[in-house]
């Protein structure tokens, strides 16, 4: 902003340029990247409307977390859910089947597709 203008002002003139500019009533703001979180506690979020554009300006406190797939626990994989596997998509190696149920992340019908297609 320009020294010693009055927010008031300087709204007043960005309003008279085309520019709206409101403040959001936010308690936290987490950006999802894919390596990271990026978290934005007790943020001051502005909303900025110009020439047809949105944007936000985000400050505040800000850490970093890992990713929610990180944190997320490992499916428990059953010998019945690899044995399904194997019988549905023909596949005969139990070691395949296991292996595509935790690519799947335990998500039976997925690890049957992965190997049908892969065979």
């Amino acid at each position: 902003m320009m020294p010693n203008m009055d927010p008031k002002q300087m709204k007043s003139i960005m309003e008279k340029m085309g520019i709206k500019s409101t403040d959001v009533e936010a308690m936290r703001v987490v950006i999802e990247c894919p390596d990271r979180r990026i978290v934005v506690s007790e943020p001051q979020v502005t909303r900025i409307e110009a020439q047809g554009a949105v944007t936000f300006s985000v400050a505040g406190n800000i850490s970093e977390e890992a990713p929610e797939s990180a944190k997320e626990e490992k499916a428990e994989i059953t010998e019945d859910d690899v044995k399904l596997v194997m019988e549905q998509s023909g596949v005969h190696d139990a070691e395949r089947a296991k292996s595509a149920l935790e690519e799947s992340n335990g998500d039976i019908a997925s690890a049957i597709m992965r190997l049908k297609e892969g065979s």
